[in-house]
């Protein structure tokens, strides 16, 4: 929780340990397949594309998608988060296409609600 109120706050810096301290907590304890794994690479992928550092972040929302996909499903709520997130990145990199495919597939999870 510290690390988004840090980075909701614009203090970067700050968030960014806390977020990394958690992922690696994560996979040492629950393993690198883990939903909670995956949440963790969201948060830090996120922190990434709000400071501009959008080369680091799409891998981290590649595999947060690979590993809710194989855990949870193609069809879970928490993979269209991961895919909203991971457009708005795209979106900011002007790949529009691959963004609105994102984003059209996130869609899709919600409205099956």
């Amino acid at each position: 929780m510290a690390g988004r109120a840090y980075n909701e706050a614009g203090r970067y810096s700050e968030a960014e340990p806390f977020y990394k301290r958690s992922l690696e907590i994560r996979e040492k304890g629950l393993g690198p397949e883990h939903p909670d794994v995956a949440t963790s690479l969201n948060n830090l992928a996120v922190l990434y594309r709000d400071q501009g550092r959008y080369p680091e972040a799409e891998p981290l929302y590649k595999r947060s998608l690979e590993i809710n996909e194989m855990v949870l499903g193609p069809e879970h709520p928490d993979i269209a988060t991961v895919l909203e997130n991971y457009a708005d990145l795209l979106q900011k990199m002007d790949r529009k296409t691959e963004a609105a495919e994102l984003e059209a597939r996130a869609e899709s999870i919600r409205n099956k609600k």
